[in-house]
């Protein structure tokens, strides 16, 4: 039987659990938050001496802040590309005009995180610090430039993505917002915060994902996995650009300036890297072929290698001006 046969095979067969996984880690659309919990009600007498507040807030923030919570708040809008990409994995099937467990997950999931771009958008506008018409003409670009994340229609390579990049986004956004807290911005704080908690509750369930096909397919999930960390995982903005400029060449500015703040280092990869090998328990792995115990090996000893890498690893320190964020006032 082909690689791509035992995937589905694997899919199918565990299809019948995503119902429990949905009710386990995603919330009711009646009982989850909504941006409009936290950001003055438009229709409110106090609208506008809210609206002031925020705006008097905003101007305590510095300006690499402000460049990395408008990359988190893009990659976020950029949504429509990520839940196509996960929509047209195998085994995930929203054919025949009925959705199977995988294709509910894929839309109850994204309409989840579609509340993320949606409050930290207009936050953005009502802060009055960005240039929103050159972060949306970012946005657009995002979208429509489509993304590559290395793992194909693969659903073993997309679960190892997927559970990898939600934490990921956990640590950025939960930085972000003890970083505002810091500054006194108690409801940027909250919002930050609280979608921190949504990324790790969406990354608990890829893990297990994860966790629960190398139950089925040990040597299958091995060996996606490291080819997912041969190539590197990607941030989904890595095709980040601005207006007149090339694909990706905003991407490694604001990789820089993420680094410089400490919201996402490449510590932060190293560590996270080590929690998955030791919650799917890579290194007591048995009865596997020889490739994928090679694999294993390649895991157990790439958290030490990358390590290495990182302590010779110099970053700029030159602080670039985006078209996102007016610089005037803010260095």
């Amino acid at each position: 039987m082909s690689i791509k046969n035992i995937r589905l095979e694997v899919m199918q067969a565990i299809e019948p659990k995503v119902e429990g996984f949905i009710d386990e880690f995603l919330i009711p659309t009646e009982k989850i938050w909504q941006p409009t919990d936290f950001l003055p009600d438009s229709q409110s007498d106090n609208f506008f001496d809210e609206v002031e507040k925020i705006r008097g807030e905003a101007k305590e923030l510095g300006y690499d802040f402000w460049v990395t919570l408008v990359a988190d708040t893009i990659t976020e809008e950029a949504l429509p590309t990520y839940e196509s990409w996960l929509m047209d994995v195998e085994g995930i099937d929203q054919h025949n005009g009925k959705d199977n467990g995988w294709s509910k997950w894929v839309r109850a999931w994204t309409a989840e995180e579609n509340r993320h771009g949606d409050v930290l958008n207009k936050y953005l506008y009502l802060s009055g610090r960005v240039n929103m018409r050159e972060i949306e003409i970012t946005t657009q670009h995002l979208i429509s430039d489509g993304f590559d994340i290395g793992t194909d229609r693969d659903p073993y390579k997309n679960f190892v993505y997927t559970t990898f990049q939600e934490l990921a986004t956990n640590i950025s956004h939960k930085r972000v917002g003890k970083m505002a807290r810091n500054k006194g911005n108690v409801l940027l704080a909250k919002m930050c915060t609280i979608i921190a908690g949504d990324e790790m509750r969406h990354h608990l369930a890829y893990r297990e994902f994860v966790k629960t096909i190398m139950g089925q397919d040990p040597d299958g999930m091995v060996l996606a996995f490291a080819d997912m960390m041969k190539k590197k995982i990607v941030m989904p903005a890595h095709f980040l650009r601005e207006s007149g400029g090339s694909i990706g060449e905003a991407f490694e500015q604001f990789s820089n300036c993420a680094q410089r703040l400490g919201v996402y280092t490449s510590q932060d990869y190293i560590d996270i890297l080590k929690k998955l090998n030791d919650y799917w328990d890579i290194g007591n792995l048995r009865g596997l072929s020889d490739q994928a115990e090679k694999a294993r090996d390649y895991l157990m000893k790439l958290p030490e290698r990358l390590q290495r890498i990182s302590e010779r690893m110099k970053f700029s320190q030159e602080q670039h001006t985006f078209k996102w964020v007016e610089a005037n006032g803010m260095l």
